[in-house]
């Protein structure tokens, strides 16, 4: 059986046994308990996430201390505060675990590294990246054009199993409305 990466990664690009095995060198694996972070506000993010088990979760906090979440991330999705990753600046975002977690995880120096030694997978990451902006853009759309129904709607439909791990509460602060107005929505 391939390793998940594996598969993952050959969604996108070919590699050999012998260029899995140097692109897996690169990785570290770790185990994060529920409610752990893996990256505070003001930290810079030197990591970038691979989630092999479990749910995790970017937000922030507004002036008046209400969470935002930015993106939910399980099985086989990436997670990192981008703009702190690609920039090594502060975090604005906080990531932490909704479940407990076992993640794969490249620095940000040997992501440099491992691109500019094997270019698959500067291919790989440059796809991913253009997925990631598609699924960004479609998102500010949904949230300037659809009703807050229609915008719950298609999250369920596109991510059905998200909404058997994560608690409403977070669903709402997703959708950036208050747990009233979901369970309305339910209703």
């Amino acid at each position: 059986m391939k390793h998940p990466l594996r598969q993952h990664i050959e969604e996108i690009i070919e590699l050999t046994d012998k260029e899995f095995d140097f692109v897996l060198s690169y990785f570290k694996s770790i185990k994060k308990r529920k409610h752990q972070y893996v990256l505070q506000e003001g930290e810079i993010a030197d990591k970038e996430y691979w989630v092999i088990k479990g749910c995790l979760k970017s937000y922030f906090f507004d002036e008046k201390g209400k969470e935002h979440i930015l993106q939910f991330a399980m099985e086989n999705w990436w997670i990192t505060d981008y703009e702190s990753f690609v920039k090594q600046t502060k975090s604005k975002t906080f990531i932490d675990c909704i479940e407990d977690s076992e993640l794969l995880y490249i620095s940000f120096e040997d992501r440099d590294k491992l691109t500019a030694t094997m270019h698959k997978m500067e291919r790989f990451w440059a796809k991913k990246s253009k997925i990631g902006r598609i699924a960004l853009q479609n998102r500010i759309l949904s949230l300037l054009k659809n009703s807050t129904k229609e915008q719950y709607n298609l999250l369920l439909d596109q991510y059905p199993k998200l909404f058997q791990r994560v608690p409403k509460k977070m669903i709402a602060a997703y959708l950036g409305v208050s747990r009233e107005t979901l369970s309305r929505l339910n209703s």
